[in-house]
């Protein structure tokens, strides 16, 4: 056994008796520990820095599930404020010439916005948007054939009868020194309304294969908690749509009179982030109460259990329903947060700018005041990073530019949209 370099060396065999009891008894006691730790398993990661959750004597269901081993980027990003004064911006997407589109929730309009940072007009045209609380205008997206048909597509809240519900419309954006949109056709209202203007969802992603994914909220009141949960309503639902708004062929319930043709997944609380990962599969961040905000892996037909299972409690400190975590035939989702982060968007990044974040996925916190990072591998969360916590700011949205920096819009009035970038 050699200690220290070169020619300095202790020799076991040489020890007087005292230093060989010494080191029977240290060898006794490491061999203990060694024996312990084997039947402990191995010592956990540290997790990222967080207060203590809201319900602790709840427990993961497989490692991984929560409080993933904390891992940290290295290298420096550039954080560049490219416009404020925009009215609590919800979501961003790119036109084809490197400007923006920016939905701001309320007063509801719609902007383009250079990369610069120059604002243009209100966008005209638009149907009229109740917006209250949490609703307003809301999701964006292209057309996968923007550059031939110009047709984009944006989520609000609609009034209808004495209550409101999330609607989806399409129109053909015109430029000019006020830019508006033509043709608008409102092409999917969630059923039923309800008188709430809470926990709509709004988020919307197309598929390579041209049609788009829709991710729906319960509306925050008990009536919505009931309909999350029966096939004959939209809410608390991901709905799967054609261009054009009509279900698309491969919705899972196909054949039951209850259920309406478009439905996808089911019970979900809040679905607010929603985006596609390099194989394929399609995921979603959906809000819990305090505590349980969610990442699951969607898959068609499934249960994803809101209200029945759960890893948070009511705002009032009670549990949820009976308090249980896990149930049969409901998925556990693929991680979850407590105390909550507050997920409000969804981006998985593929760019150049940072090679080493490939593949990762980007969650706008607005509790959380920070761009969660999640490094996935498979189907499991094997890490988690804060970025941007210093800001102190509501992130609503993160989206990847075509130049691969990472694009953010902050839930204020004055909001501000950011661009985050590598440093040279």
């Amino acid at each position: 056994m050699v200690s220290g370099t070169g020619s300095q060396r202790i020799i076991l065999a040489e020890a007087g008796t005292r230093r060989r009891g010494w080191l029977r008894a240290r060898a006794s006691r490491l061999i203990a520990a060694g024996v312990a730790a084997a039947l402990a398993g191995p010592a956990a990661a540290a997790p990222w820095p967080t207060d203590p959750p809201n319900v602790p004597q709840f427990r993961p269901a497989f490692p991984g599930q929560h409080r993933a081993e904390a891992v940290h980027s290295r290298f420096r990003g550039v954080v560049a404020e490219i416009s404020s004064g925009l009215h609590y911006p919800w979501a961003i997407a790119f036109l084809p010439d490197g400007r923006l589109l920016v939905t701001e929730k309320n007063p509801p309009a719609l902007r383009i916005v250079t990369a610069k940072g120059q604002v243009s007009p209100p966008v005209a045209g638009l149907p009229p948007v109740v917006a209250e609380g949490q609703s307003g205008l809301l999701g964006l997206a292209l057309s996968p054939d923007y550059a031939r048909n110009r047709l984009i597509y944006w989520t609000f809240t609609e009034a209808r009868g004495a209550g409101s519900g999330l609607a989806l419309a399409r129109g053909r954006l015109v430029d000019g020194p006020v830019p508006r949109v033509e043709g608008v056709q409102v092409i999917f209202r969630a059923d039923p309304p309800l008188k709430s203007t809470l926990q709509n969802g709004g988020r919307l992603v197309f598929a390579a294969d041209g049609t788009l994914f829709l991710g729906l909220g319960d509306k925050s009141i008990l009536p919505g908690r009931v309909q999350a949960q029966q096939l004959s309503s939209d809410l608390g639902k991901i709905v799967h749509l054609n261009a054009d708004g009509s279900p698309a062929r491969d919705n899972p319930f196909v054949g039951r009179k209850e259920a309406r043709l478009l439905v996808l997944s089911v019970v979900h609380r809040n679905v607010l982030g929603i985006a596609f990962d390099p194989a394929g599969k399609l995921w979603e961040v959906e809000m819990g109460p305090r505590g349980g905000d969610e990442l699951n892996l969607v898959e068609r037909g499934k249960d994803y259990g809101w209200p029945t299972i759960g890893y948070g409690e009511e705002y009032s400190g009670k549990p949820v329903g009976r308090g249980i975590t896990q149930a049969p035939g409901m998925e556990q989702p693929v991680y979850y947060w407590d105390p909550v982060i507050a997920p409000a968007s969804l981006m998985v990044y593929r760019g150049a700018m940072f090679p080493e974040w490939r593949g990762d996925f980007f969650i706008a916190g607005l509790a959380s005041t920070a761009l969660v990072r999640l490094v996935v591998r498979g189907d499991r969360v094997v890490g988690e990073e804060r970025l941007l916590t210093d800001r102190g700011e509501r992130i609503r949205d993160a989206v990847e530019g075509p130049d691969g920096a990472i694009w953010l819009v902050t839930d204020d009035d004055p909001g501000k949209l950011l661009r985050l970038s590598r440093a040279r």
